[in-house]
C-alpha cells in the first residue's frame, strides 16, 4: 500500500511537472501573435522605401528585418527619425497604413519585425527579445545611418508601446516618445487564463511589460494617444495611471473612435514635434 500511494504521488507530480514545463514553454502564445506572411509593403500605398537587414551574426545574416521610409525631401520634420514599435499582432505587414500615416506628418520612419515575425530570425517571442531588437535598431539608426540619437523619436503602438517605455526610460538622450495606447497589466492575457491557476506561473513567465515603472523614470517629452469612448457612451475614460506617474512634459490626447483618429493623431503629433527642441 504504501509502495502503490508512492508511486501514485510519483506520478501525480511528475504529471504536475510536465503540465508545469508545457505551460512554461507554450504560455508566450497567450500574449503574442506573430504571422510570418508579410502580405503589404509600403509600396501598396505609393511609398518609397529601403528593405533593410540587421544585427547580423558572425557570418553576416541578418536577424532582423525591417523598412526605412524616407521623409519627402521638402518634408516639414525632415530632422527627425520615427522609430516605430508595433504591436503583439501579425507582422510589419500590418502596419502599412500606421506608417503612412506618420510619413505624411513629414518624418523619416523606420520600422521592423521582432524576433518571431515576419522575416525576422523564427524564434518564439519574449520581452527580452524585443528589448534586444529595439535596442539593436537603435544602433541601426545611429551608426549604420549616422542619425543624432536627440533626433530620434519612438513611437509604439498597444505592447509596442509599452516596449517603447522601457526602452525610452533607459534612454534620456532621444528627442521624445509617441505611446499609442499602451496596455495596462499586458500579461494578465497570460495569468488570467484557466491554465495558469494550474501551475505557478508567476514563477514561469519572465515578462511583465509594465507601463508604471518605466513612466515614472521617463525623462523624454511623451504623446499619449488613448481612445475616447463613442459618442454617448458616457465620459472619458480615467488618465491611465502610467500617464499620470510621468514628471517630465507630457501632452495626453483622446481619439475619437468614430471620427477622424488618424486626422487628429496627425495634427496633434505635428503640434507636439513644433514644441520639441533637438
Amino acid at each position: 500500500m504504501i509502495a502503490m500511494s508512492l508511486a501514485i504521488v510519483g506520478a501525480g507530480v511528475c504529471a504536475w511537472g510536465a503540465l508545469c514545463l508545457l505551460f512554461w514553454q507554450g504560455s508566450w502564445q497567450l500574449l503574442y501573435h506573430p504571422t510570418s506572411a508579410v502580405t503589404r509593403t509600403p509600396a501598396s500605398v505609393g511609398l518609397a522605401f529601403d528593405p533593410v537587414g540587421f544585427d547580423a551574426t558572425e557570418s553576416g545574416h541578418p536577424l532582423l528585418r525591417g523598412w526605412w521610409i524616407p521623409a519627402a525631401a521638402d518634408a516639414r520634420y525632415t530632422r527627425y527619425t520615427v522609430l516605430y514599435l508595433h504591436g503583439q499582432d501579425g507582422n510589419l505587414g500590418d502596419t502599412v497604413d500606421a506608417l503612412a500615416a506618420l510619413h505624411a506628418v513629414g518624418v523619416d520612419v523606420f520600422a521592423f519585425d521582432y524576433r518571431g515575425y515576419g522575416q525576422s530570425q523564427f524564434v518564439h517571442p519574449s520581452e527580452a527579445r524585443w528589448r534586444e531588437g529595439a535596442e539593436s535598431a537603435l544602433r541601426y539608426l545611429t551608426t549604420t545611418r549616422h542619425l543624432a540619437s536627440n533626433t530620434i523619436i519612438l513611437d509604439g503602438k498597444d505592447l509596442g508601446a509599452n516596449l517603447a517605455l522601457e526602452i525610452g526610460a533607459q534612454h534620456p538622450e532621444l528627442a521624445g516618445i509617441v505611446l499609442q495606447e499602451p496596455l495596462d497589466a499586458p500579461v494578465n492575457a497570460i495569468f488570467n487564463d484557466p491554465r495558469a491557476r494550474l501551475v505557478p506561473a508567476h514563477l514561469l513567465v519572465r515578462d511583465r511589460f509594465e507601463a508604471g515603472p518605466p513612466a515614472a523614470t521617463l525623462r523624454l517629452p511623451s504623446l499619449w494617444f488613448f481612445q475616447s469612448a463613442p459618442p454617448g457612451k458616457g465620459a472619458l475614460p480615467a488618465v491611465p495611471d502610467a500617464f499620470q506617474s510621468v514628471t517630465a512634459p507630457k501632452m495626453l490626447v483622446w481619439l475619437d473612435p468614430v471620427s477622424s483618429a488618424k486626422k487628429d493623431l496627425q495634427s496633434a503629433l505635428a503640434r507636439w514635434l513644433d514644441d520639441l527642441h533637438p
